[in-house]
């Protein structure tokens, strides 16, 4: 059997949940979808799909092979198109990762924007607050805010942002506005992390300075800690791009910033080793122009 056949038929079973639609999708009799599944199945040694009466769902081994298959199609669609002439031609299926509030703000109306610019080709956007390994994930492109580790990977800088410290201005009213770090001590810290429940934060530039804080309330959820201090219930330390609307309509005030930090680079990172595909090269492109005209993502180049 054609293996890459075979491939084609699972994506479709995996995608619209059905044998017996993937079989009139793709023109083909029932017991064909079943055979191709199958010979995969068999080829790999894994089980991929889980067949209940009423739904097909992938397994674990089946999550992480669809991905591959995915992944190889496209590339071989993209050596074709090479092969003819067309190769700056984006194709196939373009995965992103990014932070979940910065995702959500930035990089979800760049992708439609380039799904809009370029309408054969599809777009998957995992929005995740931790560091995804791209290659084991096969993702091909990452949006990472800070200091980038010697990891191999291709990297292009398309702004910066810092942390800040602030409160509504019904806090501040109430409970007075630290004059510096050592302040902090005596105020309501909002935490945006897991336990432990103490956390360091560093400021200054040249002369470092750490403090201890022990966040009065904890959640591992960003935008739940911005309405939480946009509430007016205590202090929060979150990156100028998450808060900038809510500083623009007066609904928090920063304080501190005598002893900021230095910025945070946001860079857009791709695999390196091989060549990068014309999605890929396409989006950063794409992204870069727009992301560097961003306010909140310039302000602190």
């Amino acid at each position: 059997m054609d293996r890459l056949q075979a491939m084609k038929v699972f994506i479709r079973v995996a995608d619209c949940g059905s044998f017996a639609q993937a079989g009139r999708d793709l023109r083909m009799s029932p017991p064909a979808v079943t055979r191709a599944v199958a010979y995969l199945e068999d080829v790999t040694g894994a089980r991929l799909l889980t067949r209940t009466t009423r739904s097909v769902k992938l397994t674990e081994a089946g999550e992480r092979y669809v991905r591959d298959c995915r992944r190889i199609l496209d590339d071989l669609a993209e050596a074709d198109a090479a092969a003819g002439g067309a190769y700056a031609i984006p194709t196939g299926t373009l995965t992103i990762t990014a932070p979940v509030l910065f995702g959500k703000m930035y990089v979800m109306p760049l992708v439609m924007a380039f799904l809009d610019e370029n309408p054969g080709m599809r777009g998957q956007v995992l929005l995740l607050d931790r560091v995804v390994n791209v290659v084991e994930e096969g993702i091909d492109l990452a949006v990472r805010i800070g200091h980038l580790a010697d990891s191999g990977l291709s990297a292009v800088k398309v702004g910066a942002v810092k942390r800040l410290v602030c409160a509504a201005p019904s806090y501040f009213a109430r409970h007075g506005r630290p004059e510096k770090p050592a302040d902090l001590a005596g105020h309501r810290i909002i935490g945006t992390t897991n336990p432990p429940t103490t956390q360091e934060w560093r400021f200054g530039r040249s002369e470092k300075i750490s403090v201890a804080v022990q966040p009065t309330l904890l959640t591992n959820a960003t935008d739940a800690a911005l309405q939480t201090a946009i509430d007016g219930w205590g202090i929060v330390r979150l990156l100028s791009y998450q808060v900038s609307p809510a500083i623009a309509a007066g609904k928090l005030e920063t304080v501190l910033t005598e002893y900021d930090e230095n910025p945070v680079p946001i860079h857009l990172v791709h695999p390196e080793g091989r060549r990068a595909a014309a999605k890929v090269r396409a989006f950063i492109d794409f992204a870069t122009e727009r992301l560097r005209e961003t306010p909140a993502v310039r302000e602190y180049e």
